[in-house]
């Protein structure tokens, strides 16, 4: 069961991840909250991160605590 992080506004938002490779070569994990559940979606919040919702739109985003 994917996370689901619902905002003030009633939306549902779903946590996923994935490793993307910069321009160095380096890879790196990502984390991202989508609307609807995809490939990638992480069953709780990574350890050290916190979700929070942004003022002006609503949308969760990770802050490392």
């Amino acid at each position: 069961m994917a996370y689901e992080f619902k905002n003030s506004k009633g939306v549902s938002y779903f946590l996923h991840s994935k490793e993307v490779l910069l321009k160095g070569g380096r890879k790196q994990m990502i984390f991202y909250f989508a609307r609807d559940v995809r490939p990638g979606a992480l069953d709780a919040v990574p350890a050290g991160y916190m979700v929070q919702e942004t003022t002006k739109t609503g949308m969760p985003i990770l802050k490392k605590k």
